[in-house]
């Protein structure tokens, strides 16, 4: 008998005083990305390329340097209705990929983004340190439209 396990669910919940528009298309336009997503500017390393396929069945690849090593964020577009849902799968090179699911909805200041993660059991270890990476992340998003809204 062979039993399933189920994913470990992470959920990160973040405000922002943006039009869900502009919230979801920081998730696809790389310029965007490389604010708030990786670098410097969220932890110590450099980029060294980004590149996104935005449409369903496309894929991106988020390629960083992290005390000399090379880290790659791959993953493909599941679902895109802007702005509301995105579907994507993550991992690391070839590694086996999670699922992450960013929910927007509009509310009276701004819009209200819900991201799910869904990793494997076999990364329960990991719970804590990938809800504060997006948390983290999500963050510097906020920080990064606030400042381009007011120039």
């Amino acid at each position: 008998m062979t039993i399933i396990k189920s994913p470990i669910k992470v959920t990160v919940i973040r405000r922002f005083n943006n039009a869900p528009e502009r919230v979801f298309d920081a998730w696809l336009d790389t310029e965007i990305i490389a604010q708030w997503m990786f670098g410097p500017g969220v932890r110590d390393e450099e980029i060294v390329r980004l590149t996104t396929d935005p449409r369903i069945g496309g894929s991106f690849s988020f390629l960083v340097r992290r005390k000399g090593e090379e880290i790659d964020h791959v993953g493909t577009y599941l679902e895109i209705e802007r702005p509301n849902r995105l579907v994507f799968t993550w991992g690391i090179g070839e590694a086996e990929a999670s699922r992450v699911t960013v929910e927007i909805v509009r509310c009276e200041a701004g819009c209200e983004l819900k991201l799910t993660h869904e990793l494997h059991p076999d990364w329960a270890d990991y719970v804590d340190r990938t809800k504060a990476a997006w948390e983290k992340m999500l963050e510097v998003l906020s920080i990064n439209l606030k400042r381009t809204a007011n120039n």
